[in-house]
């Protein structure tokens, strides 16, 4: 069974027997993903994405798809403080959100499969939050709406997977390396990862240029383009006189999320 995981400890497929009394209380914050410095990104949230983080693209060979940048450490997110809130006024990405649901695909990798993580310290079987199943065993109207959710960000997904073969066959993607220089004298890196070739894109002709703009992937670059410029503030919003910089030199690195199947009745339960 694959699943799409990062900061999931025990994802467990949901089913009214084994879940028939528990209830998810909402507001426990978002120290689950204190220790990520990046995140997938669907293009929808470009727009929103762009104003707070640099928008990158990772992954491997043929599976590329974007990713927001939140840290200079593979264990650090600059967003997240002590208490587990997200630094206020910054978008938080919808794979953030839909945590701890996530959805798995069955042997066959089609059909999708509800799962929850029951590490989660909102989970409990005291009655505090939203209940998944009421006392005939049927779906609330809260579980109907995380499946609606999840079920909309793999459309989302599957639609960002497009995207991301076209930047790949029209040849825009390349390495590239942020280097980072800090007030103590330290200096960090973080490779494995791409991104748009500003004199490629220059150099497309009129009909792929056309074609990017009728689907909005071209409206998803130049947003792209513009969030690289957080390298250079990301840093100083919480390490006092910090700097950094991007050059187009590491090799790309691997990649986060998984499955383009299609959504059926039975995998809500």
């Amino acid at each position: 069974m694959a699943t799409q995981l990062l900061f999931y400890e025990r994802a467990t497929l949901v089913t009214a027997k084994a879940h028939r009394d528990i209830s998810v209380r909402s507001g426990a914050g978002y120290g689950f993903a204190q220790k990520v410095n990046s995140v997938p990104l669907t293009a929808i949230e470009f727009a929103a994405a762009a104003a707070h983080y640099p928008i990158v693209f990772a992954g491997v060979e043929d599976r590329v798809m974007p990713a927001v940048i939140l840290g200079a450490k593979p264990s650090e997110n600059y967003f997240v403080d002590g208490e587990g809130k997200w630094k206020a006024g910054a978008y938080i990405p919808a794979f953030v959100r839909r945590y701890p649901f996530v959805f798995s695909t069955d042997p066959d990798n089609k059909n999708f499969l509800l799962n929850i993580d029951e590490s989660y310290e909102g989970i409990n079987r005291d009655g505090r939050g939203e209940r998944l199943f009421d006392s005939d065993g049927n779906q609330t109207v809260y579980l109907q709406n995380i499946l609606r959710f999840l079920q909309e960000y793999q459309g989302q997904f599957r639609r960002t997977e497009a995207y991301c073969k076209r930047l790949k066959d029209l040849g825009l993607l390349q390495p590239m390396q942020a280097q980072f220089n800090l007030a103590d004298g330290e200096k960090r890196s973080l490779s494995g990862f791409q991104a748009v070739d500003r004199e490629k894109l220059k150099s497309l002709s009129d009909a792929d240029l056309r074609a990017m703009f009728n689907t909005d992937e071209l409206e998803c670059t130049f947003l792209h383009l513009f969030s690289m410029r957080h390298f250079q503030t990301m840093l100083g919003h919480f390490v006092p006189a910090a700097a950094a910089d991007t050059a187009p030199q590491a090799e790309a690195g691997g990649s986060d999320e998984g499955s383009n199947s299609r959504v059926p009745a039975e995998a809500s339960a």
